[in-house]
């Protein structure tokens, strides 16, 4: 069958000569060891998982095909970096099939993998093209043996070495690790530096770095934009763009999305549904595709109502109860669909509280660090009601400008001073808990213990945190309804000046719109980082690159 199929596609016919054999046994070879067009690189076959109560699948089914770049969306919760984490091995699925073509080299960015924490950037990097180094070795150990033995053995395995080594470009391995390490920003940090003295944004980077050097046929990245800034987002953007093989990605980037995918795995109500087409596409796609159910809906609906109606009036007549009881028998056979549902906004609304000074904050010779400076001398005044947004590479020291700030660490050198009755409200970056176990109700609980249950639960639930999720455990959570925790907690905190560090890195876009214009409407002043140009454009006054801090 593989024969005849093969010989019609390539015009031999069904009977071919012994040659057109021979070159149809070479091409299914070749297909076969390719395996990218004659099967999918990645089957996932009735996928089902829940946790507690909770079901993130059911009968789920998708495959991913040599070449596509699939953008994986969800409302936060979903089960977005659970399914990556499936696919890795890392979560056991309750049931459903996952197979990985067996010749696909699959890498999964993990910015929490254990590296060897003593040595720089740059030895790190290398370890990308260990097989490489690897060969070079046993190269060079050939080539002493041939010192005293030139057999025409030795001479041929060291010119079989020598051709892989040209073929696989090792003698232009740094350009490659400097390359990619300048497009990633990991140069501006210093490839001499030791990884145990990087901050986490700068860590992850450098990992991100090394994942794109090996090359895998298949990668897995998991919100690989959170601490690259715009420039570096643009250049991972063209890479992705441009990547041979495959992956699967998730992200809150949707402009990042919408340039890097060809395809968009839509995780909903227990469902993966596979959309062909970049991100715009999708949205486009779903939006037709609800519309349709809707109109469906309705008339299913209408018919319903007027074969229930005619029943009524029918079934208690001698000369109809007949007819009726017919169409009570079509009607109890039809397959009900269920009614459409929309997707919940958070409401997001910070309570304001006033300010009689014009002057909100006044910076003078301030230098911060940890144990150096990070920047030069930073002299700035912040006026009320300003909305600031500041930019800047990662690793440059946005956070950390920030912190000294709120008093999470001393300032290195020089001073600032906020006016007397300004009140901060401030949004940390990192996603840390006092305790691991605590529940979203213990946490707002515990921040406002004059709140009643029912007070806290409808905080909570205005945020976007669901009613299921309440009681569990924080850390089981995923990042964007953690985010949503955090952002309960500061709406309940009246304040007049917002201090906010990459708040949208975990959240969906119904969050960030909500989020958006929270910030938008807000009485007060407002210090924001972010690498998201679409969030603030719209109502931020003024953006400034921290290297060149300046109002």
């Amino acid at each position: 069958m593989m024969f005849s199929s093969a010989a019609f596609l390539f015009g031999a016919g069904e009977n071919p000569s012994g040659r057109e054999r021979c070159a149809l046994s070479f091409l299914l070879e070749f297909l076969d060891l390719k395996g990218m067009i004659t099967m999918s690189l990645l089957e996932v076959k009735n996928l089902s998982h829940s946790y507690g109560d909770k079901v993130l699948y059911h009968d789920a089914s998708f495959d991913l095909y040599n070449g596509e770049h699939m953008g994986l969306v969800g409302q936060n919760g979903a089960g977005k970096s659970t399914l990556i984490k499936t696919l890795i091995g890392e979560v056991i699925p309750d049931d459903g099939l996952i197979k990985w073509f067996p010749k696909a080299s699959v890498g999964h960015l993990d910015q929490y993998a254990q590296v060897d924490a003593g040595i720089t950037v740059f030895e790190y990097l290398k370890q990308a093209y260990a097989d490489l180094y690897r060969m070079e070795e046993r190269l060079n150990g050939l080539y002493e043996k041939m010192a005293e033995d030139s057999s025409e053995k030795l001479i041929n395995q060291a010119a079989n070495l020598q051709e892989t080594l040209e073929d696989r470009d090792f003698y232009a391995i740094e350009s490659h690790i400097y390359r990619v390490a300048a497009g990633l920003g990991i140069t501006a940090i210093g490839m001499d530096k030791v990884l145990e003295t990087l901050s986490g944004g700068q860590r992850a980077k450098v990992i991100l770095a090394k994942l794109l050097l090996e090359k895998p046929e298949v990668l897995l990245l998991d919100e690989p934009t959170n601490f690259l800034d715009k420039e570096h987002v643009e250049w991972l953007s063209k890479y992705l763009t441009g990547f041979e093989g495959a992956f699967i990605l998730v992200s809150h980037d949707f402009d990042f999305l919408d340039q890097v995918t060809t395809c968009i795995g839509d995780i909903e109500f227990g469902t993966i549904t596979k959309y062909h087409g970049n991100y715009s596409a999708f949205l486009k796609q779903k939006g037709q595709k609800r519309e349709e159910y809707i109109r469906q809906y309705e008339s299913q609906k209408k018919l319903i109502e007027r074969t229930e109606e005619y029943i009524a009036k029918n079934k208690v007549r001698a000369s109809t109860a007949a007819m009726a009881k017919s169409r009570q028998k079509k009607l109890d056979k039809i397959e009900r669909m269920a009614p459409p549902t929309g997707l919940t906004k958070p409401v997001i609304r910070f309570k304001s509280t006033g300010l009689t000074a014009q002057r909100v904050l006044e910076v003078k010779d301030l230098e911060v660090g940890y144990y150096y400076p990070l920047l030069p001398k930073l002299h700035f005044v912040l006026e009320q009601n300003q909305r600031v947004v500041i930019t800047g590479f990662n690793g440059i020291g946005k956070s950390t400008l920030l912190k000294t700030l709120v008093g999470e660490i001393p300032p290195i050198f020089g001073s600032f001073e906020f006016a007397r009755n300004v009140v901060i409200g401030y949004y940390e970056q990192d996603l840390k808990w006092d305790r691991e176990g605590q529940t979203p109700l213990e946490i707002i609980t515990e921040a406002f213990p004059k709140l009643s249950q029912k007070q806290t639960r409808s905080a909570l639930s205005r945020c976007g945190v669901k009613a299921e999720h309440v009681l569990q455990p924080i850390t089981t959570l995923s990042g964007g309804e953690q985010s949503r925790v955090k952002l309960c907690k500061l709406t309940l905190s009246p304040c007049n000046l917002l201090i906010l560090d990459e708040p949208t890195n975990h959240l969906d876009y119904l969050a960030k719109e909500s989020l958006q214009e929270a910030l938008r409407d807000f009485d007060g002043t407002v210090i924001l980082v972010s690498h998201e140009a679409a969030f603030y454009r719209d109502w931020a006054d003024k953006v400034v690159e921290i290297e060149k801090m300046g109002f």
